[in-house]
């Protein structure tokens, strides 16, 4: 997911979707230690788009501290 799409989110999709990346990526890990899965690049990608949703949403939770 780029990051023009995750900042068009709120705050309550964003908690919505990490949740749902975390899971995809234990999935993903659980599948690739019994063998089922060999595209061990897919969970770097899932990891990277959890991080980038984190990111943007501590910034939406800065901003609205102030």
């Amino acid at each position: 997911m780029k990051i023009a799409d995750i900042r068009k989110l709120t705050t309550s999709e964003l908690t919505k979707e990490t949740v749902k990346l975390k899971d995809e990526i234990a999935e993903l890990r659980r599948h690739i230690y019994m063998g089922d899965n060999q595209n061990v690049r897919a969970v770097r990608n899932k990891r990277k788009d959890l991080s980038r949703m984190l990111t943007v949403l501590s910034e939406y939770l800065v901003k609205e501290a102030k």
